[in-house]
């Protein structure tokens, strides 16, 4: 897949007031990074400008995902050889910009503060130039996951019915609001049968935040499930490319709508 490196000096076509959108989960396995690929490609649709940063450096995949073959990335920037800017890939395919993380190598999850801290404002600094950064966090509730929730104007947490998942999206939302910033989390429900299984899924999380943290975070949007994401996942291919017309596109869709209008606006 062709890509290029974006000119810092290129000017943008943002409205400078972009948002910082962290997506997060409790644990692997529920589609996150698929849903951060395929978000970004809805925004790009609806004519934003958005940057998708990969912020699972340990187990970075996607560059895998989308076929992409970065000749920088995050690591060039956390060990001081570039700027954020510079490290920036376009993807053609999907009309969105990239900052790929690099497999294997775990530097972002035992990043000292200070370190993080700089990537942090670096981060912050490149935000102005796009309608939205959304930065597809590692599965868990580590250090670097808390610190970069805090920091950002909303936090997607993408759940699915399994119990396990709906178990660790609790956790997550109760460390945000034990450290005060559980105010702009919201809520995705992955893989469901149907619209109705997600609500069902949904109000199980809800009513767990509602008794326990006297919190009620905010239902973005259902997906269904769908075996062509695995098919367009296998291909590295974006999957609102190569399936335009289902419920999962339709769903994904509706959600960047709300993104639009709850988040950026």
């Amino acid at each position: 897949m062709a890509t290029k490196t974006q000119n810092p000096e290129t000017k943008s076509t943002a409205s400078g007031a972009g948002r910082l959108i962290a997506v997060a989960s409790g644990k692997g396995g529920v589609g996150k990074t698929w849903f951060s690929i395929t978000l970004s490609h809805a925004l790009a649709k609806e004519g934003k400008k958005v940057l998708l940063f990969d912020g699972d450096l340990g187990l970075a995949n996607i560059d895998v995902q989308l076929g992409l073959m970065a000749k920088r990335d995050l690591n060039d920037v956390i060990e001081g050889h570039l700027g954020l800017a510079h490290v920036v890939e376009h993807y053609e395919e999907g009309g969105f910009d990239v900052v790929a993380g690099r497999s294997g190598h775990g530097s972002l999850s035992s990043l000292p503060l200070e370190r993080l801290n700089a990537l942090l404002r670096e981060i912050r600094n490149i935000v102005p130039q796009y309608d939205a950064v959304i930065v597809d966090l590692g599965a868990g509730i580590d250090r670097t996951v808390r610190f970069i929730t805090a920091a950002t104007d909303a936090t997607i947490v993408v759940t699915t019915d399994e119990p396990t998942a709906l178990t660790d999206a609790y956790a997550l939302i109760k460390l945000s609001h034990a450290a005060g910033h559980a105010d702009n989390i919201k809520v995705v429900v992955n893989m469901t049968a149907d619209a109705k299984e997600g609500t069902t899924t949904y109000n199980t999380l809800l009513k767990a935040c509602k008794n326990f943290l006297k919190l009620s975070p905010p239902l973005l949007g259902v997906i269904r499930q769908d075996k062509r994401v695995r098919e367009a996942i296998r291909a590295q291919t974006p999957y609102l490319t190569r399936s335009p017309n289902t419920d999962t596109a339709a769903d994904i869709e509706k959600i960047a709508r709300a993104v639009n209008e709850e988040i950026m606006a």
